[in-house]
């Protein structure tokens, strides 16, 4: 089967050399195509640190992070921006939504920073929604949602 997140030996600290904290301590996996992988773990346990750090929201301090086979511990700035624009999705348990726009209209900027042509954009908005579950909403602003939508 393909390998299609790999973590070696991933470590991540915070604070300075007298007051370290470790946040992750050497933590290796891999998912496998097809794989559904939940993370448990009790409070402060390290884990939102870890999704941050796969998510690239946050970086290793050491480790290897794979991603499709591209170590994404290692991409230049630039490279790392195009890896999250063309190949990560985000769903935050809290809103990241911008305020003034629609449902749809936060999916469709979403596809357009992605180089979606126009006249797909529509489309993909509600094949994305429909996925989601979300259809419902799409013509509401976000103070309109609940937090489970």
């Amino acid at each position: 089967m393909t390998t299609v997140l790999e973590c070696q030996s991933i470590e991540k600290y915070y604070g300075s050399k007298s007051t370290v904290t470790k946040a992750l301590d050497n933590i290796s996996f891999s998912v496998d195509k097809g794989e559904f992988v939940g993370i448990m773990g009790a409070s402060g346990s390290g884990k939102t640190t870890l999704l941050n750090c796969i998510s690239t929201i946050d970086s290793v301090t050491a480790g290897r992070i794979l991603v499709n086979d591209v170590d994404i511990t290692q991409l230049k700035s630039s490279k790392l921006s195009e890896f999250r624009r063309n190949e990560l999705g985000f769903i935050f348990q809290d809103f990241n939504l911008l305020d003034t726009l629609t449902g749809f209209e936060n999916i469709a900027l979403a596809l357009t920073i992605t180089k979606v042509p126009a006249m797909m954009i529509n489309s993909q908005v509600q094949k994305v929604a429909n996925q989601l579950q979300i259809s419902d909403v799409l013509e509401k602003f976000p103070y309109q949602m609940s937090g489970g939508q």
